[in-house]
């Protein structure tokens, strides 16, 4: 029977050794509970180096939380959050953002490649500030890596925040892949840091995924001023996503930071998507559609190889029609796409 290779998500990976050893050691002892622990103050200081600033930091289980609760701290229930309409927050949220602000819109931007432009971003703004009848535009939220896999330089988010700024708008980054983010972006421009792509180019609040990159269930947001998190525990609280024992999320985010593990699981999900793409790449009819910047390839491929592939036992992300998005995790290895790649060209020879 041939291995079923899975990169419909990264979601499907399962967790680095190192994040499953920092939760063991949380399970020892006694310590206090719903954040009060040693290590979620530890946290604290550690993303406050990594980010060069002081932060607020608040862990929570899951991007969705993260995204909603972050949005909601800006956005009253009358607001309204700008972003691309194929954000996560727009399509794959189940209304969450909606549901946490109590009933705040989503304003959709267009943008090529998944990403906003200062104009794409201005046309999306509308011009009835002011006006009792209509939800007030209260803030920008961008997808780092976005929903095509591709990603936001500095300049690019700085760019976009003078815009917002100019409009009253605060703004959020969903960064649920923001190693893979800031991976690719430190390979394309040297010296690029964590602080550069969020809160120097005018971010005010990052969601920060981990779970995505190794870690079990492990997010967290961070606000670049304090000031703007007075009320967020309550509100974390309020929502249910204030865990008891949040030392298990706090621990595995520790380990995260570690010694660069973050990155080094993120680069090498960046380096086997860009494998994977370079070699399907090179096969009649596959269409690359766009730009491999992250760990997401999302192509074109004709149905006789889409249908070679599947009974090869390798499994995709079906996009709509003849596109198809495959994922790089943590724990990829260069063989596993080497046999993915052997396994299509096997398929397009078959169908000669």
């Amino acid at each position: 029977m041939t291995d079923v290779i899975n990169l419909a998500s990264d979601n499907v990976a399962g967790a680095a050794p190192e994040i499953l050893a920092a939760i063991a050691s949380a399970a020892g002892g006694r310590q206090p509970s719903y954040g009060g622990d040693e290590v979620t103050a530890r946290l604290q200081d550690r993303l406050s180096e990594v980010f060069e600033r002081r932060v607020a930091a608040f862990p929570v289980p899951t991007g969705t939380a993260a995204n909603a609760l972050a949005l909601a701290t800006f956005t009253p229930p009358w607001g309204a959050v700008l972003c691309h309409r194929e954000a996560h927050v727009a399509v794959d949220e189940c209304g969450a953002p909606e549901f946490y602000t109590h009933g705040a819109k989503l304003l959709l931007a267009e943008g090529a490649h998944g990403k906003l432009t200062p104009e794409t971003l201005t046309a999306a703004v509308p011009e009835w500030r002011g006006d009792v009848h209509r939800s007030q535009p209260a803030m920008l939220s961008l997808s780092q890596a976005t929903e095509s896999g591709t990603v936001y330089s500095p300049a690019e988010i700085g760019a976009l925040a003078e815009v917002a700024r100019s409009h009253g708008l605060a703004v959020h980054m969903d960064g649920s892949r923001f190693a893979n983010a800031l991976a690719g972006q430190m390979g394309a421009r040297q010296g690029c840091s964590p602080a550069e792509l969020t809160w120097k180019a005018g971010v005010d609040v990052l969601s920060f995924g981990g779970t995505k990159n190794g870690c079990v269930m492990a997010e967290a947001v961070i606000f670049f001023d304090p000031d703007k998190a007075a009320d967020f525990a309550f509100r974390r609280k309020r929502a249910g996503h204030l865990l008891s024992k949040m030392r298990f999320v706090s621990a595995q985010l520790e380990a995260y930071l570690a010694d660069g593990l973050w990155l080094r699981l993120a680069r090498n999900a960046n380096d086997r998507a860009r494998q994977l793409a370079e070699g399907l790449q090179a096969l009649p009819g596959v269409e690359l559609l766009h730009p491999v910047e992250a760990n997401e390839v999302f192509v074109r491929l004709p149905a006789v190889l889409a249908e070679g592939l599947k009974r090869e036992g390798v499994v995709a992300a079906h996009w709509e029609g003849e596109i198809w998005r495959f994922v790089g995790a943590f724990d990829t290895d260069a063989a596993t796409i080497d046999t993915v790649l052997q396994r299509a060209r096997r398929c397009v020879a078959a169908a000669v």
